[in-house]
């Protein structure tokens, strides 16, 4: 028996099976440990983040699409104008008591808060009820 021909009772254990998948050895790539280096785990795509941020319907991060009138108080209109005077939109605009809104006149809508002693003609405006009674009270018209 010569030296060459020895052979080990016990074969070389397998080297344990490191960075499968590529020519970097090792880690392949993926450094030490972690989310990232595991097998079958992948990021979430950033993109998918944004768009599950966004609502899906309209809701309260929205303005509403309705439009809402510009409310004017039965005090200013006592304070402002005289017995007789005819109230519209545009007479409140050049009074100052509304203002233009995207370069038009926005809906008035004329709220009770105050008293009103004074005979008012109001016309292109929207009313609540107790308003369309205290003006008529006063021997105001409505049109």
């Amino acid at each position: 028996m010569q030296l060459h021909q020895i052979k080990r009772k016990n074969p070389n254990k397998k080297a344990v099976q490191i960075g499968r998948g590529g020519k970097r050895g090792k880690t392949s790539g993926r450094g030490h440990k972690g989310q990232n280096a595991r097998a079958g785990t992948s990021k979430r795509p950033e993109m998918r983040d944004i768009i599950k941020k966004l609502p899906k319907k309209r809701g309260y991060r929205f303005k509403s699409i309705q439009v809402r009138p510009v409310n004017v108080n039965l005090i200013s209109l006592e304070k402002n104008f005289s017995d007789g005077d005819k109230i519209t939109p545009i007479v409140l605009f050049e009074k100052s008591l509304i203002s233009k809104k995207g370069g038009s006149l926005p809906v008035i809508k004329i709220l009770s808060d105050g008293k009103i002693t004074k005979k008012l003609v109001v016309s292109g405006c929207l009313f609540s009820k107790t308003t369309k009674e205290k003006i008529e009270k006063a021997g105001g018209e409505i049109e």
